[in-house]
């Protein structure tokens, strides 16, 4: 038999500022992440921490908490007084701290190869990603968008040596120069791609439930070019910079979403100016990330996740990691989520 000893760690907060003369309120949850690690996680270790151009503070490797809900109070005193977006198109900078939850929701769901052959489609859907599309070598994204699935990354949810069919993990390309190139497929769906072995991503959250095809670590690759995010933003005229996840929706395709986010500043001609509030940005899959203008170089990634990513019927759930560098995409839809349209 095989025995595996998995360590995974998360600390959730969220601090929240009430301005008691309105009865508004606002909220700012923590920007630690979901990990394959251990208490080590909690040492707020210097070498874990990043500053931003616009000086918040994020979290790689380790986390310091007590810093974090310090920040996090002034932030959300600050989104009661930020000014409202102006609905229209932005070039938007997304932080790896939010990037995780879009590659989770339009690269990572419309991948897996039983939501692309129907096999699974009553809880949340099936996919537009057909396998005619791989074929046809698709172009899902622009030649920046790189995107692997990768059980064996360090640090991360999904990291294991073997899977629940007793298959050995591996990492493998998903999209390569924006072209669509494969799934994630099990043992018994392997030969539907034409693949002589599975991709050893087949897991169960308990002995009592049957295993079946599960994410894998899906992940945007660093960009090749030195790069850093002071200089991304810096040649941004018209921007929105985007720190953390927020609420999202996508349709049974995977097809349109929309996002929103934690923290939010607007970009003028360069610089970042002020934070700002009320922004979510509507996408359709591929033109989402065909807009991708930019990624930053590998000394900005960093990894996100989802401890409670829920699959199938009856409900299972598992924890996949999902990290990337701070990327750029241009010409995006932003709404104002606070503007009634009675």
């Amino acid at each position: 038999y095989i025995d595996q000893d998995v360590h995974r760690i998360w600390c959730p907060m969220s601090a929240t500022a009430i301005d008691k003369a309105t009865g508004k309120f606002r909220s700012r949850d923590g920007l630690s992440a979901p990990m394959g690690l251990g208490y080590e996680y909690l040492d707020g270790a210097a070498s874990g921490k990043t500053v931003l151009p616009n000086g918040v503070t994020v979290y790689g490797q380790s986390y310091d908490m007590h810093a974090d809900a310090i920040a996090a109070a002034q932030q959300a005193r600050a989104k009661l007084t930020a000014p409202s977006v102006k609905a229209g198109k932005y070039d938007l900078v997304l932080d790896p701290s939010h990037t995780w939850l879009t590659i989770h929701e339009s690269v990572g769901h419309p991948l897996e190869l039983d939501r692309v052959l129907g096999y699974e489609a009553n809880y949340a859907g099936t996919s537009f990603a057909t396998m005619d599309k791989k074929e046809a070598h698709f172009q899902y994204g622009s030649d920046k968008v790189n995107i692997v699935a990768d059980k064996l990354q360090p640090g991360s949810l999904g990291y294991v040596g073997y899977d629940d069919e007793g298959v050995k993990t591996k990492k493998w390309d998903l999209i390569r120069d924006g072209k669509l190139v494969g799934y994630q497929a099990i043992r018994d769906q392997a030969h539907i791609e034409g693949k002589t072995e599975s991709d050893g991503c087949c897991y169960a959250d308990s002995w009592s439930n049957v295993q079946f095809q599960r994410m894998a670590n899906v992940s945007l690759e660093a960009g090749k070019e030195k790069l850093s995010v002071a200089d991304m933003i810096s040649n941004v005229e018209d921007g929105i910079y985007i720190i953390g996840d927020g609420s999202f929706s996508i349709d049974q395709q995977r097809y349109n979403a929309q996002f929103g986010g934690e923290l939010f500043y607007e970009i003028k001609n360069g610089q970042i100016t002020h934070q700002i509030e009320d922004v979510a940005y509507q996408i359709r899959t591929p033109e989402f990330w065909n807009a991708c203008a930019g990624v930053c170089d590998a000394s900005d990634y960093r990894l996100g996740g989802s401890f409670f990513d829920g699959k199938g019927q009856p409900a299972q759930v598992s924890a996949v990691s999902h990290g990337s560098s701070t990327a750029r995409f241009n010409g995006i839809n932003v709404i104002n989520t606070a503007r009634s349209l009675g």
